[in-house]
């Protein structure tokens, strides 16, 4: 990737769209809308920054998911390709119902690749192929990031009401995470 098929050298093409909007940005990242949920606003932007953060996180497990499912070698290739594979679904249904809650909530979800990467607390795996104990670990080390941080994103959002976000971290991401951390561990036995 040392060289780029691009032929023009000026960037000024990349710099714009080619068919330039009529309006521009909507609404600001770090404003929130308010929807009339009956939660107060403090409340709503807490767990709209609590929950972008958990995006970001959830994306980024997401796709380390996929690079190990490319990636997958040895004599555990087919068992792990399919794992990895079945937990990058699993993860990719989460960044939807998290992206859904930002909104329904009148924030702005964390959506792009750079910003994502910029966000996340999931140390950035190399681009080189690892054996699958290392998979495991790196799987491991980033579901436990997230498993800390829904903990404590869970219970602020209780005490402070929103019990709507609440339910969806627990529910959907942590008992995600944990079934996930376990099918993950017990490879390692």
């Amino acid at each position: 990737m040392s060289t780029s098929t691009i032929t023009r050298s000026d960037g000024v093409h990349l710099n714009e769209p080619i068919v330039p909007a009529m309006r521009g940005e909507t609404q600001a990242f770090s404003m929130a809308r308010k929807n009339p949920l009956a939660l107060d606003a403090t409340a709503a932007a807490a767990s709209i920054d609590n929950l972008n953060q958990l995006l970001a996180d959830t994306l980024t497990l997401r796709d380390l998911y996929k690079k190990h499912h490319w990636q997958a070698s040895g004599p555990s290739f087919y068992v792990m390709h399919l794992l990895f594979d079945k937990h990058f679904e699993e993860q990719a249904k989460l960044v939807d119902v998290l992206a859904e809650r930002v909104q329904t909530l009148g924030g702005v979800t964390i959506a792009m690749a750079p910003d994502v990467a910029e966000a996340t607390l999931i140390p950035r795996a190399p681009k080189d192929r690892e054996d699958t104990a290392t998979q495991i670990a790196r799987l491991l080390q980033a579901h436990e990031v997230i498993l800390l941080e829904a903990r404590a994103m869970a219970r602020d959002s209780a005490a402070s009401g929103d019990l709507g976000t609440n339910d969806i971290i627990v529910s959907d991401v942590i008992r995600t995470n944990e079934l996930q951390v376990w099918f993950l561990a017990e490879h390692l036995q």
